[in-house]
């Protein structure tokens, strides 16, 4: 086993077996643990872990198809990836979007996404 990671984030989900399937399609992580409340995914950049809403706070969380953007958080992560029409066709067939509009920065292309709850987080491509 490989030793702690140092750095990662909280996801908290209604349906965390959903969403880490969807991390792991979308982002090409790959479920390192499993408990009935957590599924803690890794890559080499990054660990994930998505955790179940305590059942109070999940009653009242709506998700709906598509997703209704929860563009009111304070944190947003991104990750990088190989192409961002593969993870743009993933997204669609897992249940999440990769949003339409798309910025240029220092050596990368982004485009914001979100997942089948409704969680926004930011795709990068590497600028050829």
């Amino acid at each position: 086993m490989s030793a702690p990671a140092r750095a990662g984030l909280f996801i908290y989900a209604q349906d965390p077996d959903r969403l880490s399937d969807f991390y792991q399609c979308v982002l090409g992580m790959t479920a390192a643990h499993r408990t009935d409340q957590m599924v803690v995914l890794r890559s080499p950049d990054l660990q994930l872990i998505v955790h179940a809403m305590p059942p109070q706070v999940a009653s009242q969380v709506v998700v709906t198809r598509p997703p209704q953007l929860r563009d009111s958080a304070a944190i947003k992560f991104f990750c990088t990836v190989p192409s961002l029409s593969s993870a743009q066709e993933s997204a669609q067939s897992l249940g999440g979007q990769v949003l339409p509009e798309q910025w240029q920065g220092p050596g990368f292309v982004v485009r914001n996404a979100c997942d089948p709850e409704g969680n926004i987080f930011q795709l990068r491509q590497s600028a050829a």
